[in-house]
């Protein structure tokens, strides 16, 4: 009996670790070939499993905030992509009261968005914009076990290194020598 339990401790220890390799390997792969107008989104556990065909999603049990902290660390890494964070507009306004851990979870999240533009649109707006840009380009979605509601974050990526700026001068450019 003991030889069976500990083989059932190690066997789920074993699964915990390739779970959790699973989608730091996943992330590692896919960032490459990643570039703009792809999405990473880092889900809480009721976020929908969505059916658009570019769009991928692979469940861990780490802890939420710790998959956002090691998603920034590897697209800092990243010099091609950057990312335009989005977050729902609805999470200033659920109350600890309905949500326990909200609070925390919101202080947290502000630590580590520190000096980082953030933008937030509604939450079905947000799954809309996922929807279309999951026809043609790819979506992954990496579910934690977080069970607190709008806690998802979404992660638009963009160049790293050609900026909106660079873009506005050169159609401007184009406009007037088009002329």
């Amino acid at each position: 009996m003991r030889i069976a339990s500990l083989f059932l401790v190690l066997s789920l220890s074993a699964f915990s670790f390739a779970e959790e390799k699973d989608w730091k390997q996943t992330l590692k792969v896919e960032l490459p070939r990643m570039g703009h107008r792809n999405w990473i989104v880092i889900a809480d556990s009721a976020y929908p499993l969505q059916s658009g065909a570019g769009i991928e999603t692979i469940t861990t049990r780490a802890n939420h905030l710790e998959v956002v902290k090691t998603v920034f660390e590897m697209l800092k890494k990243s010099n091609h992509i950057r990312p335009v964070i989005h977050l729902d507009s609805e999470l200033p306004f659920v109350p600890e009261t309905d949500a326990k851990g909200i609070d925390a979870f919101r202080q947290e999240l502000k630590t580590l968005l520190k000096d980082k533009k953030v933008e937030s649109l509604p939450h079905e707006d947000i799954i809309t914009k996922l929807d279309k840009a999951g026809k043609t380009f790819k979506v992954l979605i990496i579910k934690t076990p977080l069970a607190i509601p709008y806690t998802s974050l979404f992660l638009e990526l963009d160049c790293g290194y050609w900026g909106p700026e660079s873009e506005m001068k050169l159609r401007e450019a184009i406009k007037t020598k088009g002329k």
